[in-house]
């Protein structure tokens, strides 16, 4: 006799349910913020892992236990998980200074690349002529 399977869409088991055996242990701290950094951005262990080059157990390993990593390893999956390299290794965004004159000349850069190209020309120029014209000055 043979058994018949069948799967509803109500079933306990989705295609959202978390795969893989869990642990007893604890996650290492930076284990711990790679786990919820690829959680927040949507990704799977495979598809960092695919990103990075490296196998899934690897990283799998990366999440569960210590490790030292090399730089542009740490730069790469801080660019795979779309954060900064400082919010990867501390858990905190690296501070962002507001306002003062670099936000401001952020800015109105900002709305010169909105104009034409020929007038943000002439504004590039006029900046450059200013910029030179103070190097020459303080030297």
């Amino acid at each position: 006799m043979q058994a018949i399977c069948e799967i509803s869409s109500n079933t306990l088991y989705s295609g959202v349910m978390k795969t893989g055996r869990p642990t007893d242990r604890r996650r290492p701290a930076f284990g711990e913020r790679l786990y919820r950094l690829r959680e927040k951005a949507g990704l799977t262990q495979a598809q960092v892992s695919e990103h990075l080059g490296i196998s899934a157990r690897a990283y799998a390993f990366w999440e569960r236990e210590t490790v030292s990593l090399k730089p542009e390893q740490i730069e790469q999956l801080a660019n795979v998980l779309g954060v900064g390299v400082e919010d990867l290794l501390n858990g905190q965004p690296k501070s962002i200074r507001r306002g003062g004159p670099t936000g401001k000349i952020r800015r109105v850069f900002e709305e010169v690349s909105a104009l034409p190209r020929s007038r943000q020309q002439r504004i590039v120029a006029v900046v450059e002529d200013m910029v030179t014209a103070a190097r020459q000055a303080s030297s």
